[in-house]
């Protein structure tokens, strides 16, 4: 047994896990490529890297994000002190100096007796690499093609990168339901022989359907679609645009062939009517459910690569969100993402090998946060299955020592809930962000008012910290 734990990654995941295992006197090698070789996206040499946005979200706590940095904070995290301690003005957000948050993550790091950081990139056969010690596997959504193609052999996946092309998700509570109606198409047009007070009855037995639908006026209509083909939208790498719209192509993009272009597409109002007015609507925006629970719902045919400001206000405008809740926004990126549900447990260790755990995005977690749970998770864990080798080698280790126990989080908090939804079978497996609707309804208690309801959920979540 290596009397050290492995990371290979030296982004936020992977520099969270390095800390967590040090603290606790067991040493690391970290691997981390940079400089000597950059992925197309990263050009800082320091570790944890901000590539797109300095913002780490709310800070409140009914912000789901706001949340889960409130639960890291109090299981000590570095990246989320370290965070607190570079922050710039941002309001009720945590915004940080990427540079300076970096520099001092690395600082960190580097003087930590017991982490040995090696800059080269990972090529070996990970299942040899973990023959004898333990290894996480903490690269991001631009893992290099050398890990890429050993991380393939390890889980058995044809395809290991993906170009996301998500529409956004909606919760289903914040959605107007006076404009909004349920039901698949064809089955909402009012036949002939029926009345109007026959046709709403047979709509409202129709509540269990998958779809959300939202009927938009002509006027609705062309404000809508004049405010979507002017819309900033981000920039994307020279690699990504070269493949990303091959196989899907962006609302805002399909928008600009033509105004009715979105009418006689994802738009197109056929096979409904209108409760409101009994006529077949100008256009109409349908939403399908997106979890089990019907708690979310995604914007079909809304893949778009508007900045999230941008898609907040555009699509905000369709009757019936205007007050909608956005739990995750449209992207469009190459992303790269194992599917975790049929390889990871709740700590995110490879269910097929013990000694081998995953963190970051590369295990369908999304955004800083997320990631930097993942890899607190994912440490705290294999701080135990180390152990747990020890004693069965009859080498305890020192006082650090401990029975062995997995550590999985409840669902009930925000850290506990990713790592379920990773790890919990999905034939539509996507990367998700920390959301509220992933945990589970308060017991007993049905709350209207939203804020009061997630403050009740952070009330919970933090029971489990105290």
């Amino acid at each position: 047994m290596k009397d050290y734990i492995t990371i290979i990654g030296g982004g936020l995941a992977g520099s969270e896990a390095a800390f967590q295992i040090a603290k606790r006197g067991i040493k690391v090698k970290l691997y981390e490529m940079k400089p000597v070789k950059f992925s197309e996206a990263h050009s800082n040499k320091d570790l944890a890297e901000i590539v797109c946005s300095n913002s780490f979200k709310s800070n409140l706590l009914t912000n789901a994000c706001g949340l889960l940095k409130e639960e890291l904070r109090r299981l000590d995290s570095l990246l989320i002190r370290i965070a607190d301690e570079t922050k710039v003005p941002a309001g009720q957000a945590l915004a940080v100096d990427r540079e300076e948050f970096s520099k001092r993550v690395t600082d960190e790091i580097k003087n930590n007796p017991l982490i040995e950081i090696i800059n080269e990139e990972v090529t070996d056969n990970l299942e040899d690499l973990a023959k004898d010690g333990i290894v996480i596997i903490a690269t991001g959504p631009l893992t290099s093609s050398g890990l890429s193609e050993q991380i393939q052999k390890l889980t058995g996946q044809d395809k290991f990168y993906f170009y996301d092309a998500a529409a956004p998700i909606v919760s289903k509570e914040s959605i107007d339901f006076n404009i909004a109606f349920y039901g698949d198409r064809y089955s909402q047009e009012k036949k002939k022989e029926e009345t109007i007070e026959q046709w709403h009855k047979r709509l409202e037995e129709q509540e269990e359907q998958s779809y959300i639908n939202l009927p938009m006026s002509k006027e609705e209509y062309e404000e809508f679609w004049k405010n979507l083909v002017e819309a900033e939208v981000v920039t994307l790498h020279d690699f990504e645009k070269r493949e990303i719209f091959e196989g899907c192509m962006p609302i805002e993009i399909m928008a600009k062939r033509g105004i009715d272009t979105l009418r006689f597409g994802p738009l197109k109002p056929v096979g409904f009517d209108d409760p409101r007015t009994a006529r077949r609507p100008y256009a109409i925006v349908q939403l399908r459910q997106d979890d089990k629970v019907a708690s979310m719902y995604n914007l079909v045919g809304f893949q778009t690569n508007l900045k999230y400001g941008e898609q907040k206000r555009i699509f905000s405008m369709i009757p019936g969100l205007q007050n909608a809740e956005f739990v995750k926004y449209g992207v469009m990126h190459r992303n790269t993402y194992i599917n975790s549900p049929e390889l990871l447990d709740e700590t995110y260790n490879l269910k097929t090998n013990k000694n081998i755990y995953f963190a970051g995005q590369i295990t369908g977690v999304e955004g800083y946060v997320e990631s930097i749970s993942s890899g607190m998770v994912a440490a705290l864990n294999a701080i135990q299955t180390f152990w747990d080798t020890l004693k069965n080698q009859g080498k305890l280790f020192g006082d650090g020592y401990k029975e062995f126990e997995e550590i999985a989080f409840s669902e009930t908090t925000i850290i506990g809930a990713l790592a379920k939804y990773i790890s919990t079978p999905n034939s539509k497996f996507q990367p998700m962000n920390a959301n509220f609707g992933i945990l589970p309804e308060l017991d007993g208690k049905k709350i209207k008012d939203k804020k009061q309801r997630y403050m009740e959920l952070a009330k919970r979540s933090l029971e489990n910290f105290t």
